[in-house]
């Protein structure tokens, strides 16, 4: 228990000190882009040291849940170019992702389960049968915020290596527009023009997708799910 509030307190108080030092004016477009020359030139000529620093620093964001990741999604891709951004952002972002279920997970998985247990027993079951789905379709749904699905799905019995890996292949596409968009940085004038409907509409689309097709393929195929269900149980 002890241990517990002290990593709680931590965790707390960095964030604190993140909203106290007015940090998140670090992290803006405007900020980017009045940096982005003094910090490509700085990557030219320290490359390992910037793509090290870069990586922690994702990750320490990533796992507090920090409103910051995004216009650091986007300075990958205006400072170390497409590839090597969206290679940098892809591992940063789960890692940091997975630090924050796991952290959560320790905290507050035993307590929830032991007080809420048989109202979210239909909820574990779906998860340990379809876990990996509902990570990568939740990973598509740009209005949830990341720290959100972190946390609650901490508090399942989800497997930490399912969350990872899911994760990293649901949060790709995402990954991958904003990156771009930095590679693109003088267009952008605010972080709304990145995204637009349609790219909103085809993760919707994506997201909701496995569960329309397997629903669909229970339609046209009850009687060989049936007959799968009788030989498994023979």
């Amino acid at each position: 228990m002890k241990t517990k509030l002290i990593l709680a307190a931590i965790f707390v108080a960095l964030i604190v000190a993140f909203f106290a030092f007015d940090l998140g004016q670090l992290f803006t477009l405007e900020n980017l882009k009045a940096q982005q020359a003094a910090l490509s030139e700085y990557y030219t000529n320290n490359t390992l040291l910037i793509i090290a620093a870069f990586f922690l620093v994702y990750v320490a964001v990533a796992g507090m849940g920090l409103p910051a990741a995004a216009i650091m999604t986007v300075a990958a891709g205006a400072i170390f170019g497409f590839w090597t951004g969206f290679i940098l952002v892809s591992f940063a972002s789960t890692m940091g992702a997975t630090i924050a279920f796991l952290l959560t997970r320790y905290l507050f998985h035993d307590a929830v389960q032991r007080k809420f247990g048989d109202k979210l027993a239909k909820l574990n079951a779906g998860i340990e049968r379809e876990g990996a789905m509902y990570v990568f379709s939740l990973r598509l749904v740009p209005f949830i915020p990341f720290f959100v699905i972190n946390s609650v799905l901490a508090l399942t019995k989800l497997k930490a290596v399912t969350f990872y890996w899911a994760s990293q292949i649901g949060m790709l596409l995402g990954t991958a527009v904003y990156v771009n968009a930095g590679t693109q940085l003088a267009t952008i004038e605010t972080m709304g023009d990145i995204v637009d409907i349609r790219i909103i509409a085809s993760f919707l689309l994506l997201a909701v997708f496995p569960f329309i097709a397997k629903r669909l393929l229970r339609l046209i195929r009850p009687d060989n799910t049936a007959l799968d269900e009788e030989q498994t149980n023979a």
